[in-house]
């Protein structure tokens, strides 16, 4: 099953189960948020919850989808409580360079890798532990709170100060906080973690400030496990044209690192166990044009498509207006 969040004829909010071509408006709850806190005050699968409510009218995806009224398929109302946050370093790559990338990490002495390498490695002989046991914890990252999320066919706003405004084609592990502050896991969509890869090269500690950008999931929210081996493709449009494209591995097959062990080095955090709020997790990407020496330009479209998902995620760019100069911060 997979679900929307859209906005009605009268720009009300609903939760939209997808049917082919056809949304179908589920009764009584609007937003995903409600429908898993629900769902697990009662005990419930939200699949099962879903079949409980029932649907009423239904709706024309794509009037949806060309009107702008798709929203991200789960936020919360006041976006100081959904946190968006990413692991890297978690997916071994294509085919071709999989044992490459293998081969290095595990037969260069540790003291000759560099830091990334030597997460890499990490991950590859300790990111998938058995079954009760802890793992090696993932690089991490914070992106912003709710308020950087665009939805699915709005523009990815681009600061004046960003070298760049490259994609990265991810999975997206999406959560919330039941009251009894536990983490539970809504579902799965299509993410677009959007950085800037320009500033991120020019010294890895430069990281941190790199992916504080707008970025995108959706449009569906996919309920149950996520499969273990998935194809995606990433493209860019430029004028109408596509101008950059290539596949996508991902899925705990392609990955060094298990679900469950990225979720743990996460959620381990009391900090992020206050009841009723929203996760949006990154779960790693294995490309991205930047690496193969693509410069965006603004007004390019990302395109990002994995067919167990649903409708692609589509995001135009546009550079943002200055908020604050040089100097301009007052004295109380």
């Amino acid at each position: 099953m997979r679900l929307i969040q859209f906005e009605t004829d009268t720009r009300s909010r609903a939760v939209g189960i997808v049917a082919g071509d056809e949304i179908r408006e589920l009764n009584t709850l609007s937003t995903t948020r409600e429908l898993a806190l629900d769902a697990i005050r009662r005990g419930n699968t939200i699949a099962d919850r879903v079949k409980e409510l029932g649907t009423g009218k239904t709706h024309s995806y794509q009037i949806l989808l060309d009107g702008g009224r798709v929203l991200p398929p789960l936020d919360h109302s006041d976006p100081a409580h959904c946190i968006v946050a990413g692991t890297g370093l978690t997916h071994i790559g294509s085919a071709a360079s999989r044992s490459k990338m293998h081969q290095s990490a595990t037969t260069t002495a540790e003291a000759d890798l560099n830091d990334s390498m030597k997460m890499f490695k990490w991950g590859v002989e300790g990111g998938k532990p058995a079954d009760g046991e802890i793992g090696v914890q993932p690089e991490w990252f914070y992106k912003g709170d709710g308020s950087i999320v665009v939805r699915p066919g709005a523009a990815l706003l681009v600061p004046q100060f960003a070298r760049d405004a490259g994609e990265e084609p991810e999975v997206v592990g999406l959560y919330v906080i039941g009251d009894d502050g536990l983490p539970y896991r809504v579902g799965f969509a299509v993410g677009n973690e959007a950085t800037d890869h320009v500033m991120e090269k020019q010294n890895y500690l430069y990281l941190a400030h790199a992916k504080l950008r707008h970025c995108a999931f959706g449009p569906e929210l996919r309920l149950g496990d996520l499969p273990a081996h998935l194809e995606g493709l990433a493209r860019i449009r430029r004028n109408g044209q596509i101008v950059w494209e290539k596949a996508f591995p991902t899925g705990e097959d392609n990955m060094s690192h298990s679900i469950a062990n990225l979720e743990y080095h996460h959620f381990k955090y009391d900090q992020f166990l206050r009841p009723g709020d929203v996760h949006v997790q990154f779960l790693g990407t294995s490309v991205a044009s930047f690496g193969d020496g693509f410069v965006t330009e603004e007004g390019d479209v990302f395109e990002i498509d994995i067919p167990e998902f649903g409708k692609p995620l589509i995001n135009g760019t546009r550079r943002a207006a200055t908020r604050l100069r040089v100097g301009t911060i007052a004295s109380l």
